[in-house]
């Protein structure tokens, strides 16, 4: 048995004890220095109905992705059993290691690699597929920072906050655009480029699948949006996205689950967009349990089964579908 096979579900059971150590602390320390001592009380006496509805939309943004997962890289390869184990295995290793969802990708390109994909094609295929996920996240962002900032929408709009996302945004498409259109010899840059250029051929296509990009990120804002109506009133639908989306930047932390970036990020974002603090932190903790913690339960059983289906991979011609 090769040491490879057993890392992923090694580093898994790692990553998980981290983030437990990490969201235990953050549960208790955030709201003692936020000065609402009572948030745990609060996370406890949420409306049931709203946190069955953020439940549900965690599900459909979970659907999204599996969506886009067969659109760009199942077709042909994996049927929806295989499809399934790796985005629950991925999305749980995502949340695990945040780190711009390192940990998810690394264990994406081991299983297609496993199944018999070239190399260099799963870097491509791979670029494409966070492409077409990411460029949502930058739209997305753009859009609600600028309607904001100029009064297009309703809500809060504090320039150090929209401004400085709105240029983010804008950034990161212009540089994936011109990163497409280079010449580049590096192969990092070679493959992203191709993969930039692939997934503008997917959008041409019209495959209505490439719509679950649009549901992964959709339905996850609505898991924040109805954990926040389920301790008070939730603030507008743009300042909702937009400080959704400046939390996330807290995923290019190295740390484990994201805890204390992505948390720490998104409750400041929403303070800063005049939320109150204790709804902010009650409610970002309360999203945290399902858009992290559900996940990980499912995808630390779905690594598991993966290796196990690599390896019947390797007997075999054809992958396991």
């Amino acid at each position: 048995m090769e040491h490879g096979h057993d890392l992923p579900w090694r580093r898994a059971i790692v990553l998980v004890v981290l983030a437990a150590l990490a969201t235990a602390a953050l549960y208790d320390l955030v709201p003692r220095l936020a000065g609402a001592g009572d948030a745990w009380a609060r996370l406890r006496g949420g409306d049931p109905g709203w946190l069955a509805a953020a439940f549900a939309f965690e599900v459909l943004s979970f659907g999204g992705y599996v969506l886009l997962f067969r659109a760009v890289l199942g077709d042909g390869w994996f049927g929806w059993r295989v499809s399934l184990l790796i985005t629950f295995a991925g999305v749980a290793m995502t949340r695990m290691l945040a780190a711009g969802g390192a940990g998810g990708i690394a264990l994406t390109a081991w299983a297609l690699k496993r199944a018999g994909r070239d190399a260099r094609q799963v870097a491509v295929d791979l670029s494409a597929f966070l492409v077409t996920l990411y460029s949502v996240f930058m739209a997305a962002m753009l859009v609600g920072a600028l309607g904001l900032w100029s009064g297009l929408f309703p809500g809060d709009a504090p320039v150090a906050l929209t401004l400085p996302a709105a240029a983010v945004g804008a950034g990161v498409i212009a540089a994936a655009l011109l990163l497409a259109r280079s010449g580049s010899e590096r192969r990092i840059a070679r493959d992203a480029a191709a993969g930039i250029r692939r997934a503008i051929e997917l959008v041409r296509g019209h495959d209505a699948r490439l719509l679950g990009a649009v549901g992964w990120w959709a339905f996850d804002i609505a898991v924040l949006w109805s954990c926040l109506e389920a301790f008070g009133d939730a603030p507008s639908a743009a300042v909702t996205v937009t400080a959704y989306f400046v939390g996330m930047l807290g995923n290019l932390l190295p740390l484990p689950g994201g805890v204390g970036g992505v948390d720490g990020a998104m409750i400041g974002a929403l303070i800063g967009f005049g939320v109150a603090p204790g709804l902010a932190i009650v409610g970002v903790l309360a999203y945290r349990v399902f858009a992290f913690w559900l996940p990980t339960v499912a995808g630390i059983p779905a690594c598991a089964e993966l290796i196990r289906v690599a390896r019947r991979w390797e007997a075999t011609t054809q992958p396991i579908r």
